[in-house]
């Protein structure tokens, strides 16, 4: 979503720098017009070795690339950056040479031109030669290159490095129509970027249901959203009962793309704590403090929703955002309450930091009466999920064990690391409750993601194929970037749903 200065328009009127110029160019690398162009170099075991597409400026260079880059320390390494003057030898003033490691392929390409582009952050103009023998991979280098060239400064005062204005994608293979792809993917991360980044004082139930509004609108989906009022109504009992502690109340949001030809449906549902306390079983103060992420599940399904209607497969998409602000006070739902999830099913709440899973149930119920032919549900759900895992790879469950491979698959394409998990059937007796129909936690403390994706399971419309992301640690890059990821909200999960989609289209899901 841009505003007419091209730029990216977050929440709020904030504004974040995003690049808005990117093309494609088969012409000589060495005569264009650029700041710096941007190489591919590998390890060998005489040194460093440009790879394809740096000839060129090799030949610049009188044949002394590569004993330049080794006297410079360059090793190939995947993510290594070195930086050579050209002294006039190009039009560009820089060369920039990325490490791609010893077997690149479409992911390394695609963080090799990321972290590219985040070195070259203060440039006007940059050209991309990585090597890429397919329009497809002039695609994803393209993809890196935007993702990389991501900046969110709507808070910052004072001069800032701001991102590159201008790219071109060297290659002989390239279409336009990958390089649109790239930038409309590229858009959808960046607006799950901008959210996840907004301070929760700026970003609560009812901004968020009006930012996705506005998309919508501008994105031609259908959209309906759900106030305190008509949830309470409407027997929504989760998403109620989590938002009752705070002076924002919550929303429930349903958006929908359609296509008229299409034969299936698919489903998204979306976490949107925009700040969790932990409630009245509040969270430590080390826990809390990267808390305005819990929103990533539903940013993304917004995310995926935009970018799905621009690139428009033949497939239905309805989307559903449980938005909900968890804190404590005099009205917060208390550990013993029991709430009535839409539907009627009822959950005693043992550990109201254990929230996520409340609101998400109320849409995955509500989700089955749009008749979805898969369902999937993302959220920041579970510690155990980093204990497990760690914090890049997401978690991925499901009730049909194809279903689960083909989303890891697909979430692999798209660059985004997931690892299927189990639902161990012995692991539901632990979440009995006394007086409800379910405990919202498990009285023993292992396993506690799979736990989460088992008491998910039973709120899963009947005959309904389901898969489940846990993205609680992917979302929020707390360490230094990498490759295309920055610091902060990362957009996981957007890519992921939008390949799902278009697996489904397609037949293969």
């Amino acid at each position: 979503m841009l505003d007419p200065k091209g730029r990216n328009r977050s929440p709020g009127g904030l504004t974040s720098d995003y690049v808005t110029s990117i093309s494609l160019d088969s012409a000589s690398t060495a005569a264009l017009d650029a700041d710096a162009i941007v190489i591919g170099v590998v390890p060998a075991d005489a040194g460093p070795r440009p790879a394809a597409g740096a000839e060129e400026v090799d030949r610049a260079l009188d044949g002394r690339l590569a004993s330049a880059l080794k006297s410079m320390g360059a090793t190939g390494k995947a993510g290594e950056v070195t930086k050579l003057p050209t002294l006039g030898a190009l039009t560009a003033s820089v060369i920039v040479a990325v490490g791609l490691g010893k077997e690149p392929g479409t992911e390394e390409l695609r963080r090799a031109a990321g972290a590219a582009l985040r070195a070259l952050a203060g440039t006007t103009r940059v050209a991309v030669a990585l090597p890429a023998s397919s329009a497809e991979e002039v695609g994803e280098i393209a993809l890196g290159a935007l993702l990389g060239n991501y900046s969110f400064g709507a808070y910052r005062t004072g001069e800032q490095k701001s991102p590159v204005e201008q790219i071109t994608v060297v290659g002989e293979h390239g279409v336009e129509g990958d390089i649109e792809r790239a930038r409309t993917l590229a858009d959808a991360v960046t607006l799950v970027r901008d959210l996840v980044n907004t301070p929760p004082s700026d970003l609560n139930p009812e901004v968020f249901a009006e930012t996705a509004e506005r998309i919508a609108g501008e994105a031609g989906l259908e959209v309906e959203v759900l106030d305190e009022k008509a949830l309470v109504e409407g027997g929504y009992g989760g998403i109620v009962g989590v938002g009752q502690g705070s002076v924002n109340p919550p929303r429930l949001v349903r958006l929908a793309y359609r296509h008229p030809e299409a034969a299936k449906t698919l489903a998204l549902v979306g976490k949107g704590i925009t700040f969790d306390s932990g409630g009245l079983s509040l969270k430590p103060s080390e826990a809390m403090d990267w808390m305005k992420s819990d929103m990533g599940g539903a940013a993304a399904v917004l995310g995926a929703l935009q970018a799905l209607a621009a690139l428009r497969p033949k497939v239905n998409v309805v989307g559903y955002l449980a938005l909900a602000e968890n804190m404590p006070s005099g009205t917060a739902q208390r550990p013993s309450d029991v709430l009535r999830i839409y539907g009627g099913k009822t959950v005693e709440v043992l550990n109201t930091d254990a929230e996520g899973r409340l609101v998400l149930a109320d849409a995955i119920v509500r989700s089955g009466e749009d008749s979805p032919d898969l369902l999937v549900d993302v959220a920041t759900l579970t510690g155990a999920q980093l204990v497990a895992l760690g914090t890049r790879t997401t978690g991925v469950m499901a009730n049909d064990d194809g279903v689960r491979e083909k989303v890891v698959a697909a979430a692999e394409r798209a660059g985004e690391p997931s690892w299927g998990m189990p639902l161990p059937a012995e692991l539901r007796k632990g979440l009995d409750s006394s007086v409800a129909d379910i405990a919202n936690i498990s009285g023993e403390r292992w396993g506690g993601m799979l736990v989460a994706g088992v008491f998910l399971k039973e709120f899963v419309p009947d005959g309904v194929r389901w898969a489940h992301l846990d993205i609680a640690g992917p979302s929020f890059n707390k360490g230094e970037p990498y490759g295309y990821t920055p610091k902060g909200g990362t957009g996981a999960a957007t890519r992921t749903l939008v390949e799902i989609a278009e697996d489904l289209a397609a037949g293969n899901l």
